[in-house]
């Protein structure tokens, strides 16, 4: 006689588990990371492992001592991937202790404050990236320019991103600067300064497209969010606002290929937490991040908008997921 089993949903089993979803961003981020490693040097190695010991120290000891949880949930490799995603959101050349405190509010505040993985409603890694931005403007804004190892982790020789050149030409109009922009190649392999996660925009795409191959993440938010960023910077060419000497298929290319697009685009705006469930939710939530950004990158005050645009669109996912598929076997609404 064959026992009948009464169980509650889900009833069937793709074999997906957090730490393997995690691992698997874990490994698409290596060929960015190699190449910031290749570019930067030490301080690539030095910040990403202080920023990611940081992060997993910080939720055991709050598992342990403030939850008082007996099974640790740094096994799922979850604090791993926001050290990691925070120390590419990071200058190579930052201080130690800036590093960690950044770790410390990106797990502490930003994700264990809130009950832990899967109830943090905003992305921990740029909680911690945004903290300190306007903690330590200064410091978080000193970009190093690629040296490898031969540079020195403390001392690295500095200068400014692209995304402030492009700035500065399209709110000025002054031409003179654009012989400071790398070339496109270069922009598009990763030869410029910037954080650990700005460099290499093919890495990154690279990263990304394993990612969804492997149907980890979607095409839904990357596409919305480059392809919003591409219209904006076009119809900011084709409206004339952009100086002799810098065509409009250039600007576009260099503000997809410029700053930290690519790595919230793949990386941090599909984080299944923090963004929506449905697909025209991710589209409606891709579409606001890359308005934002450019918002932000042509009339704020700082070049990059990204970490800002992600979060704000977290605050909105409640929102977009009520926008939903009909349920088989519900009445249509009048």
């Amino acid at each position: 006689m064959k026992n009948l089993i009464v169980a509650p949903a889900p009833h069937a089993h793709s074999g997906d588990s957090v730490r393997k979803n995690m691992l698997l961003v874990i490994l698409a981020l290596l060929p960015a990371y190699v190449v910031s490693v290749i570019e930067f040097g030490w301080g690539a190695l030095i910040t990403a492992a202080i920023s990611i010991c940081a992060c997993v120290l910080t939720e055991w000891c709050i598992s342990r001592f403030v939850l008082k949880e007996q099974k640790m949930t740094i096994g799922d490799l979850s604090a791993v991937l926001t050290g990691l995603l925070l120390a590419f959101n990071l200058p190579s050349n930052l201080d130690w202790w800036i590093v960690i405190i950044g770790a410390v509010v990106a797990i502490g505040v930003g994700k264990m404050t809130f009950g832990g993985l899967g109830q943090n409603p905003f992305n921990p890694a740029l909680v911690g990236r945004v903290f300190l931005l306007i903690s330590f403007p200064a410091q978080m804004t000193t970009w190093p320019t690629p040296q490898g190892f031969g540079g020195s982790y403390v001392d690295a020789e500095t200068g400014a991103t692209p995304l402030y050149y492009l700035k500065h030409i399209v709110k000025s109009g002054d031409a003179s600067v654009i012989d400071q922009l790398p070339s496109l190649m270069d922009s598009f392999l990763g030869v410029m300064g910037g954080s650990l996660g700005e460099v290499s925009a093919l890495a990154l795409i690279i990263g990304g497209l394993i990612l969804i191959c492997c149907r980890v993440i979607t095409w839904h938010i990357p596409v919305a969010i480059i392809a919003t960023v591409a219209c904006f910077a076009a119809c900011t060419g084709l409206a004339g606002a952009l100086p002799e000497g810098l065509t409009t298929g250039e600007y576009v290319a260099y503000e997809l290929l410029s700053g930290g697009l690519m790595l919230g685009a793949f990386f941090m705006a599909t984080d299944y937490v923090t963004s929506p469930m449905s697909a025209w939710g991710k589209i409606i939530f891709g579409i606001g991040i890359g308005f934002i950004v450019m918002v932000i990158r042509t009339w704020g005050n700082y070049p990059e908008g990204m970490s800002f645009a992600i979060l704000i669109m977290n605050a909105c996912v409640p929102l977009l997921n009520k926008i939903r598929p009909q349920r088989f076997g519900e009445p249509k609404k009048a």
